[in-house]
């Protein structure tokens, strides 16, 4: 559980945030997670790997409320991917 007070809340895998008064919202990521996914080279179905992108740029357009948010999320997916070979 993580105790915090200011403007912005992480809730599940959203970051609340409120800006005077206007909310946003972004992808969370919880700071015990790995960014890591399963590495390409692996013996899993290729359909996993589609998937892993799929569902993370999904994740990132219905999250983040503003385009910069979106932008972010979409660098650290591109770096995430780019290091897991």
């Amino acid at each position: 559980l993580d105790y915090k007070i200011g403007n912005s809340l992480p809730f599940l895998d959203v970051q609340l945030t409120n800006n005077d008064g206007i909310l946003s919202t972004s992808v969370y990521h919880k700071p015990s997670a790995e960014p890591y996914v399963t590495p390409f080279i692996s013996d899993h179905p290729r359909h996993v790997f589609s998937n892993i992108t799929k569902t993370s740029i999904e994740r990132a357009t219905r999250y983040s409320s503003k385009f910069e948010a979106f932008n972010y999320e979409r660098r650290y997916i591109k770096l995430m991917l780019l290091y897991n070979g």
